[in-house]
Parts: structure tokens; sequence; C-alpha cells
């Protein structure tokens, strides 16, 4: 029922994976396949910096005809789409229900990249697969709608699914996450870095690169099918002991200074991205441990050590000035 043809770019190769998404993630896993694979990514301006011999598509990804006639043939498609975060609800489930349908169409496997939302608070518990979807407010909800529709799909025998979980993320391009812009650049700059929730905390964060390497290990391995997996993170850490971590390989004197509660309401009022971070504030005032030894105990696969990827994304940021 399933098979896998490669689909024809505009230059007449072949390619075997088309990337719906061409945010920090979508991109790291474009130069995670490009490599050895002919890799097709897909966004709505039909621009993107990425690698030599990489097509980029500009188009509607909710238009069905659109993302059908970009997946055709494809072997494996990637779901990394990023619609604006105050509007999830009403646009993140036609754009996948358009990335399935087209990836049903082209009888090819389906991986897509989420988040963790769709657990809600877990009282400091470590999170794992097998926990109930409890999430309390609207974008949990739609996540875990979105998941569960993913595994009815592939239940059904519609198409093959593969699901990617990740942590806050960091590293290359990771400029709108907890630990991207209004982070790196204070620390770079000798400044302390303003983040909301307790920095005590204990708080699992995760590696751009090494979502992207999960996310084609996902493509590749059919013992992959049929489920959700949380991606390798490394060890453990606080949002002050990352911090200091910054500070630390880019050479100032930097720590945290956490925003008051009654600062974050007022900031509310006028950003409308903070707003809605107030729906999941409860992952950076409890721990948030994510376990990832199922997909490290399966792919015999590991992320790469704090020591190492946080001097890397200092580099990032220091090449990319604000």
């Amino acid at each position: 029922m399933f098979k896998a043809l490669p689909v024809a770019n505009g230059r007449g190769e072949m390619a075997a994976h088309v990337i719906f998404g061409t945010g920090a993630v979508g991109l790291a896993l474009v130069e995670q396949l490009a490599a050895a694979e002919q890799v097709i990514a897909v966004n709505r301006s039909g621009h993107a910096d990425a690698p030599d011999g990489v097509e980029i598509l500009g188009g509607d990804v909710s238009d069905p005809r659109f993302t059908a006639e970009v997946a055709h043939g494809a072997a494996v498609v990637y779901q990394c789409l990023n619609p604006p975060y105050t509007k999830w609800p009403e646009l993140f489930p036609p754009l996948q229900a358009a990335v399935v349908e087209a990836a049903t169409a082209a009888e090819a496997k389906l991986v897509s990249f989420e988040n963790l939302y769709m657990y809600g608070p877990t009282g400091g518990a470590p999170l794992t697969e097998d926990l109930p979807y409890a999430a309390t407010g609207a974008k949990g909800r739609v996540r875990a709608q979105m998941a569960e529709d993913l595994l009815a799909a592939h239940e059904a025998g519609k198409v093959r699914v593969a699901i990617g979980r990740a942590a806050d993320y960091f590293g290359p391009r990771g400029l709108l996450s907890q630990m991207g812009e209004r982070v790196f650049y204070p620390v770079l700059a000798g400044k302390n870095a303003r983040v909301m929730g307790d920095p005590d905390q204990p708080h699992t964060f995760s590696y751009i690169p090494d979502i992207a390497a999960g996310l084609a290990t996902l493509g590749a391995r059919d013992e992959a099918d049929g489920r959700a997996w949380h991606l390798p993170n490394a060890s453990i850490t606080t949002t002050r002991g990352f911090v200091e971590k910054i500070s630390d390989a880019a050479g100032t004197d930097s720590t945290v200074s956490p925003m008051p509660p009654f600062v974050v309401n007022l900031v509310a009022l006028f950003n409308g991205n903070v707003r809605e971070v107030k729906e999941v504030l409860y992952q950076l005032e409890e721990p948030f441990v994510v376990d990832s030894s199922a997909f490290e105990s399966a792919f015999d696969q590991h992320a790469t050590p704090l020591d190492e990827s946080i001097p890397s994304t200092v580099d990032w940021f220091r090449a990319h000035p604000k």
C-alpha cells in the first residue's frame, strides 16, 4: 500500500524528501538531509537560506491542491510548520490536514514535528510519551487533537506516521524561542537575561540540530512508525544554569533576572506572544524534565552535550548580530 517514489523538482532532478516549513527546525532538517538526498522545502514565500541544490517552493500549504502537487511522488514528507503563535487554534489544524492529505496521495511516510503542550501541567513529574493529554489551554488542546488525528490516520492505514516531539529549543536560527534572541543577544552584550518563570527549576532544552537529526531518523526507520517519540535531549539543567553556560561560552559575566509576575501581566497587555505564553507558563514555574530514553534506546542516537551545543549557538548568534 505504501510505495516510495521520488518527485521531480523544477530542474528535473528527483527529490525523496519534501519538508513543509522552513523555520529553524525545517532548515536544520534541510541541512541534515540535503547532504545525501534530494530535498524540496516549502514555505509561503518561496525563499529561504537553504543549501545549494535545495529547491524552495512557495505557496499556500492550506490549499490541498498545492500541497498535493508539491508532495507528489515523495518518499517522506515532513511537517515542520509553525503558523503565527497567536493563531494556532484556527490555522494549525487545516495546515496539518492538508499535509496529511498530500502525504496520503503521494503514498509517502509522514513525519510530524511537535512540541509538548498536549500533556499540560504534570506537577513536576517527568514527561514520557505515555502521559495522558491533559492540556488546560487552547494551544495545548489543539496540539493534542492534532496528534490524535495523526495517529488515527496511521491506525486506519491511511498514511504511515511518526511523530517527533521536542522541548524548548535553542540553536542556529532559534530566534523566537524561550532561549533565543531575548537571551543570547543580551548575554553576548554582557547584560543579564530576563526570563519568565522560576529560573531555578529543572528544565529540559532541545538543540535544533539534534531535533533535525532525530526527525531524519524517524523518516528513515520503519520501527518509528505509529507513535510519538521524545527526541534526544542533553542533560538536565536549570534556566539559570543554562544562561550561565551561555555566559561562560560568550566570555561575559551575565546571569538571569526573573521577570516578576506583574511585569509579565503588564507586557501581556501589549504583546500578543507574551499573552499566549501565559497559557504554558507552568512549564517555567515547575520542574519540566523530558524523558527521551525511549528514542535513545531504540535508535542509539543521543543529544549533543550542552558544553558543545551552547558554544556553537553562541558562535551562530555572534555571526548574526541583531
